[in-house]
């Protein structure tokens, strides 16, 4: 009996010291998830705000018009646009992290103020085209819920104005990353809509390729607002304005590649709304996000349209806050002037000067009665488009610079999905071009857009 309860006291006890070690390592492991989520909650923002910000205005409105005039044919463009989104902005992402230096910062010390100049002058330009867009979605939805665009759209450049002049970094990407969460109101308007899932899958895995000036110029719009230039000076800056370092790049490159997936899932859901109502009762000729969402109302119920409308402005001024941030980065970091949120006011003049000057201008175009705002929204994308391989070139050439970079250049993979991203839009650009040259009339879209041409 003695040695029976000799036996059973030592298996008790090697029975507790495995439960106590048991404990200890899920305690230990506990304790690694818990600063594992500490240190990645610290990091993200800059990637899924910057991807997510791609689904402005603009950009809505591109998606819109692509589900209402082409139906699903056009789903197949975002899986490879996904992969495109997610490389171009992690490189973009580990230059910030790597280097601690801004995307313009590092053109001016590698290729000279020439090649800075003319990035400048195009980020001028184009992001000039995108703050405008951004200002007339705030119209567009406004005016859905009975608002004048003479009342909003002042209203809403002085609030975006208050919002990043006054508030530091920290506060002010908060705020940006609850504006997140409001687009799966277009999840929620793809559902009330009822569209052929079985079908919007087919088209999402199938590539089906139109050789037609309209189809080309929507995919290029498609790319153009989905990869769009701005974003990899925007998110580089935060990155650097954050002070994400190397030890931290692995959660940055998660947050990147959180950012290009939920951004394209939203796109797949715009998409697939517009091809289920719109296009499926013959309604090709929408011209803007806005028409799009009155006219869901009676194919797909008031709270799709209201939820559409909600939406579409949520998205405007969320990138009303960002696209005129990017620009201001661009040129003061090209010009070797303090930028950055974290400044105040008196600290950084040139910086919120420009982000003032842009916010007025493009709320301004607004307010003037017959402006033409389908061409600005439309080819402000296109433009997009044509800008991101000079871009994306200058990033694949500094990515893989070893001497700037050491062992975090690019690998033979990254290359080749950036390389051809860039190929593939210098083709689209000079196709379109020359069927705008020699067939304009063939570079509409149908009858949404028949007379937007490049000239």
């Amino acid at each position: 009996m003695l040695d029976a309860r000799i036996v059973m006291n030592t298996q008790s006890t090697d029975a507790l010291n495995r439960w106590t070690e048991r404990g200890k390592e899920f305690m230990r492991r506990t304790r690694v998830t818990r600063r594992r989520l500490a240190v990645f909650l610290a990091v993200i923002g800059p990637g899924l705000i910057t991807s997510n910000v791609d689904n402005d205005a603009g950009g809505i409105t591109t998606y819109t018009i692509a589900g209402a005039q082409f139906g699903y044919a056009l789903l197949w463009s975002l899986i490879p646009m996904t992969i495109a989104l997610y490389v171009s902005e992690e490189m973009c992402a580990r230059l910030g992290v790597i280097t601690g230096k801004g995307l313009s910062d590092l053109i001016r010390e590698e290729f000279g103020f020439r090649s800075t100049f003319f990035v400048m002058l195009a980020a001028l330009a184009v992001d000039m085209g995108n703050t405008v867009a951004e200002f007339a979605g705030v119209a567009a939805s406004m005016q859905i819920f009975g608002i004048s665009k003479y009342v909003a759209v002042p209203i809403a450049a002085v609030a975006v104005w208050l919002l990043v002049v006054r508030g530091t970094y920290r506060q002010v990407e908060k705020i940006f990353l609850v504006a997140c969460g409001f687009y799966l109101t277009y999840v929620v308007s793809a559902f009330l809509a009822k569209p052929d899932w079985l079908q919007a899958a087919k088209e999402t895995v199938i590539p089906s390729l139109h050789m037609n000036a309209a189809y080309l110029l929507m995919l290029t719009g498609l790319i153009g607002t989905t990869i769009a230039p701005w974003q990899f000076f925007y998110m580089q800056a935060s990155f650097v304005e954050k002070r994400v370092g190397p030890r931290q790049y692995k959660h940055a490159r998660l947050d990147v590649l959180v950012g290009s997936v939920s951004c394209m899932v939203i796109v797949f859901f715009i998409i697939v709304c517009c091809a289920a109502t719109l296009h499926a009762h013959g309604l090709t000729n929408i011209t803007d996000a806005g028409q799009a969402a009155q006219a869901l109302e009676p194919l797909a119920g008031k709270w799709a349209a209201g939820l559409f409308a909600f939406g579409l402005l949520n998205a405007s001024l969320f990138a009303a806050s960002i696209l005129p941030l990017s620009t201001a980065h661009v040129i003061c970091e090209g010009l070797g002037f303090e930028a950055g949120l974290d400044n105040k006011l008196k600290e950084a003049p040139t910086f919120y000067g420009l982000y003032t000057g842009l916010i007025v201008a493009g709320a301004g175009i607004i307010l003037i009665p017959k402006a033409p705002l389908l061409k600005i929204l439309v080819l402000s994308q296109v433009a997009n488009g044509i800008w991101l391989p000079v871009v994306l070139i200058f990033i694949l050439l500094l990515i893989n610079r070893r001497d700037l970079m050491g062992e975090h250049t690019n690998t033979w993979g990254f290359n080749a999905v950036a390389w051809t991203a860039s190929i593939v839009m210098i083709i689209l650009t000079v196709v379109l071009v020359y069927a705008t040259i020699f067939n304009p009339s063939a570079a509409g879209l149908g009858g949404t857009i028949l007379h937007l041409h490049f000239f």
